[in-house]
């Protein structure tokens, strides 16, 4: 099946949680799963699920074999003993439908991708482990807008487009990859040292560390052993 989750810059239901006395049971389906997709030798998985509200779900899937961390989950649905999920960004429409256990302890179903199927096996193994989320210092005038760049990855060509941003609680930015079915994601840590710039991607196990040299951003793209020359111009 397509392995389409590799990015080069480029994832419940009668559980019998409980919490402190007289707190109430965590909603069935909420917990840390740790598992594998049968795709050929198993790859890791690891997903947190957690109930927001009546009927709203927070998720994201980790898939530590590829570098991929906290990739947001969407049209998360529980009921009945049935869990259902997508992974935002990948191409192939990646998505999940499992039925729970007697016990809650384990989750088995099937993940589909691009028109492949494969089975996929899930363990509970605690309570929901969401990466904090960081507030970054705001960055100066010259930083902020939108900014785009090609990587070289052994003769492929990825465009890159990078968007900074001020708010109320600090800097924020987003990381787009084109050609790579355009999938927005997130900058984890932004910090600005002089001229000096340094990103931290983490779903993607990536970063940048680049000077600007006005209209450049001129620097180094890391990601996994991938230490690439990257240099983004103002779009």
């Amino acid at each position: 099946m397509s392995r389409t989750w590799t990015f080069v810059i480029t994832a419940l239901l009668t559980s019998a949680l409980q919490g402190p006395v007289g707190a109430q049971p965590a909603p069935a389906g909420t917990g840390h799963w740790v598992g594998s997709i049968d795709a050929g030798p198993g790859l890791t998985v690891e997903v947190d699920l957690a109930r927001q509200g009546a009927d709203a779900w927070r998720g994201t899937i980790t898939i530590p074999p590829q570098g991929v961390k906290g990739v947001p989950l969407g049209d998360i649905a529980v009921k009945d003993g049935t869990v259902e999920f997508t992974i935002k960004g990948p191409q192939g429409q990646p998505h999940f439908k499992g039925q729970l256990s007697e016990d809650g302890k384990t989750l088995s179903g099937t993940f589909t991708q691009g028109g492949g199927s494969v089975p996929m096996a899930m363990t509970w193994k605690g309570e929901p482990q969401f990466e904090a989320t960081v507030k970054n210092a705001a960055v100066s005038p010259a930083l902020l807008g939108t900014w785009e760049g090609t990587l070289d990855v052994k003769g492929t060509a990825l465009r890159l487009v990078l968007t900074l941003a001020n708010g109320p609680d600090g800097a924020t930015g987003t990381l787009v990859s084109v050609d790579q079915g355009g999938a927005e994601i997130p900058v984890t840590k932004i910090t600005e040292k002089g001229s000096h710039l340094s990103l931290t991607v983490s779903m993607i196990s990536g970063g940048f560390e680049g000077d600007l040299k006005d209209p450049e951003l001129a620097g180094t793209w890391t990601q996994g052993p991938l230490s690439l020359p990257l240099t983004f111009k103002r779009r």
